[in-house]
């Protein structure tokens, strides 16, 4: 079962998605203890969810952990999940508002760091840490095994 969680493609590459989404989410989670009032907490009760504190504490620390996991490349696919949930959710309570009240363009524009992160979230989960990962470290121990072509 670990095998199949740190198995991973062998490129270099994957490391620039890696920085992508593991630095954004790392510096969202941090803004939301920094800034609760505009990105945390009071985000949440702006756009209508109940128990906006603790909403704004959980995300953030996810994002914290996940996007630390992710920028290392430490259990990539099993810190990629929870970020695909949340991305999922911001679209869904912040972006289908915008669809509705400014029509398609503007909401595709407000919502293209969201596409990025989501994306890049499914391919990490998808394809692993890469070359210059933790995960390829540990896996190391069943060459051959552990590579995505």
């Amino acid at each position: 079962m670990l095998r199949r969680i740190l198995k991973t493609d062998h490129f270099a590459t994957t490391i620039l998605i890696r920085l992508m989404v593991g630095g954004v989410f790392l510096s969202e989670g941090v803004q939301k203890f920094l800034f609760p009032a505009e990105l945390g907490a009071g985000r949440f009760a702006k756009i209508g969810l109940s128990e906006s504190e603790f909403l704004g504490t959980f995300v953030g620390s996810i994002e914290i952990v996940c996007g630390t996991f992710i920028l290392f490349g430490f259990l990539t696919r099993i810190a990629a999940f929870p970020v695909i949930i949340i991305m999922l959710a911001a679209i869904v309570f912040t972006k289908f508002g915008i669809f509705e009240k400014n029509g398609l363009w503007k909401m595709l524009h407000e919502s293209r760091t969201d596409w990025s992160m989501l994306l890049g979230s499914i391919f990490l989960l998808i394809r692993g840490g890469g070359k210059w990962s933790i995960d390829r470290l540990l896996s190391v121990k069943h060459p051959g095994k552990n590579k995505i072509d």
